[in-house]
Parts: C-alpha cells; structure tokens; sequence
C-alpha cells in the first residue's frame, strides 16, 4: 500500500463482479426486500432468506463473499485473521442519503475492522446522485459502477458519506468483517441453517407484513405508503388478485399470505401462486432472464393459461390496491423513473411469467441441491465456503 494511503487505507477494484453476478444479486434482492434501516433504504439480509424459506438463495453469495474475504485480507495484511460480520443487499431510492461517519461510529458497532461496498448498478445509467464521498484523502469521490468494490478501515481514517439518491434505486452489497470471532455471521447462519428442513421444493413464506410496508418519514400510516411486494410488481405492470376475497375473517395483508394470481391489461394469469412473494419470484426471475426465455419460449402455447378478467375480479383487484397502493404516485417517487435490466411496464406479460416459471423452478432446484449439498461441510467447519461437488 503506497504511503499516501497509510493514513487512510482503502482500495478500489473495478470490474471485480461479474455482470450476471450482479444481476443475479438484483434478482435476489428485488424479490426478497424489507424495509431498510434508513429512510428510503431497502434491506435483504441473509438471515431473512433463510427465515422466509429461500435458503438456497445464498448460494450466489458464496463465491463472492469468498473472494472479497481473502481479497481484503490480503490487501489489509491480516490473512486467516478476519470473520465476515454482515452480509447484505442494500439499496438506496430517492431521497436516500448518510452524512460523514465511520462504519464503527456506535459501540455496538465496534467490532467491524473493515467494511466493502460491491455496486451492482451504476451512476447514471440506473440511478441519478448517490455519489459516494471519501472526507480525506484520495480517491475522494467515486461514482458507482456495476461490479466495483471499494474497501477500507471501517474506522475515523475512512469518514465518507453518500449524496442524496435524486432518480433511480442504487444496489448495492455490503460487507463488514471483524477480527473478533464472536461476530462472524457464518457460524449464526449454520446454526440456522441447522434447522431448515428441506422439503422437496421451497416456496418463499412472506415474513410480517409491517416487513414490507414502506411509509415516508418511517411514519406507520397505512394510508400514506405501500406494500413493497405489491408495488415491485405494479413497477413492471403486474396487479394481483387474491382468490380469499369472500373469507371476511382475514384482515387485508393476510390476503398477500394465501394464494393469488397475476394480472395486467385486462386479462388474468389462470395460474395460481402460493403467496405475493412466489408470484414476486417468478416475475423477477423473468424480468432477469427476459431475453433468453424469450429465445427458449419459441413455440411455447400459453393461450389457455390466460383469460380475460370478469367485472368482480376487476373490484377485487381495484379493492387489493386501495389497501397496499394508496398512491401509485409515491412508488415512481420513491423508485424513480429509471429502471435498468430494460424494467418497464409494457415489457413482460403474463404469458411471459406463465413461460419461465418452470425455468423459476429448475433455477431454484439447482441452488437447492447445491445448499444440501454444501451444508454437511458448513455445519463441520461453521463457515459457509465453496464445497466442490462429488
């Protein structure tokens, strides 16, 4: 490390993940979200996936935190030294922004010694401010670009603040590692992981509504928000209409629990979804793969799985927005207008989500048999690493 970057030690790698690794990031993130820690921030921790029964979708992680592991090791001079502390998908919308800090600014905090930041989109392409800004040293402004890291000491010689997200989502994946074993998140995760019982396919479990529900200011209002399953899928068209409607004994988010079915442009996907967030797979799994399903999809009928929609299907959809998309115009105000991966509303329909999801189905089995696979070695070393099959 050269002399100037002593006082403030932090490197920047372009290029270090690959362009599908971080569109399948993307993926993962935009069927899975909550509510972030900050307003106008939107979290997937890895510990949600496996409490809301996607443990399989760790597997793209796992060659990635590998390598940023040793990578920061071998950077920093601390070989075999560090445990990763958090892992997660973070994106910050419209309005999103931190003042200067280090990483390490709260007791409870503490134990991070070095921090990375993966960009999975890029300035002004997906999304309009969220510079990132350095308070000393060089280099002092970065722009984010798909597949750059930055790492640096998670402490007072790396200050840095984030501009306020103007337009757009701005993905990111963040990292923190400890020397401290006490905090290393791999051997929490085995531990839950300990406890997954596989069934034969895994269906995503929607976690508790308020999870989900976005309301500016952090404010708890149900009237002035949204549903943040609800309104991904409004983003690319997509309205649902519950088939528990006449049960008066569920309250309204319950109605996102049970089965559902997908709508757009008047007509009604006859296919059925076990929950909001399994149709919120599926979609964003097609939305991903749009242009090689399209190419598999050659010939592909789907003409029965498609009919119009009657007149009490239309209130009952009507009636499901009024609930959890009050104000259609907050969710483009808080996710903007600029959209990557070709997201747009007249870009997929419903014999499209009808096509892919076997293709949903084979991807998630793929990752399945590699987590069960894989897990053995996790539980005997408590670490989540790349396990070579046979």
């Amino acid at each position: 490390m050269s002399e100037g970057k002593r006082d403030h030690p932090r490197l920047i790698l372009h290029n270090f993940i690959t362009p599908e690794e971080c569109k399948e990031l993307e993926f993962i993130h935009k069927s899975c979200s909550t509510v972030g820690y900050r307003p106008n921030v939107f979290s997937t921790t890895l510990s949600h996936l496996i409490a809301t029964n996607s443990p399989h979708l760790l597997i793209p992680f796992v060659s990635i935190r590998e390598r940023l592991k040793e990578k920061m090791e071998e950077t920093f001079g601390c070989e075999y030294e560090l445990f990763i502390e958090f892992t997660g998908l973070i994106s910050w919308c419209r309005g999103a922004c931190i003042g200067w800090h280090s990483d390490d600014n709260r007791l409870y905090l503490k134990q991070r010694d070095f921090s990375a930041v993966c960009y999975l989109n890029s300035y002004g392409k997906d999304f309009k401010g969220g510079l990132f800004r350095f308070q000393c040293g060089e280099p002092a402004t970065i722009a984010p670009s798909a597949g750059d890291v930055i790492m640096y000491t998670a402490d007072d010689r790396n200050i840095h603040s984030v501009d306020e997200v103007t337009d757009g989502e701005r993905l990111t994946l963040a990292m923190w590692f400890t020397r401290d074993s006490s905090h290393d998140e791999d051997s929490n995760l085995v531990s839950r992981l300990s406890q997954f019982s596989s069934p034969e396919f895994p269906l995503p479990l929607p976690a508790s509504a308020n999870m989900y529900w976005f309301s500016p200011h952090q404010n708890a209002n149900l009237n002035t928000g949204f549903d943040i399953c609800v309104a991904r899928l409004h983003l690319l068209g997509f309205g649902i209409h519950s088939l528990q409607e006449e049960d008066r004994s569920l309250d309204a988010s319950e109605q996102l629990m049970g089965p559902i079915q997908l709508a757009k442009g008047g007509e009604l996907l006859v296919r059925k979804f076990t929950n909001v967030l399994h149709a919120l797979q599926v979609v964003q799994f097609c939305n991903w793969k749009a242009s090689e399903l399209k190419t598999s999809k050659v010939g592909y009928d789907a003409v029965e799985e498609v009919k119009a929609i009657s007149q009490p299907q239309l209130e009952t959809i009507n009636a499901l927005n009024s609930v959890f998309l009050p104000d259609k115009g907050l969710v483009t105000t808080i996710f903007g207008c600029l959209c990557s991966n070709g997201e747009e509303k007249g870009s997929l329909n419903l014999t499209d989500v009808s096509s892919a999801i076997t293709s949903w189905e084979e991807y998630t089995c793929k990752l399945l048999k590699e987590l069960l696979s894989s897990l053995p070695q996790w539980k005997t070393y408590q670490t989540i690493h790349r396990v070579e099959s046979g």
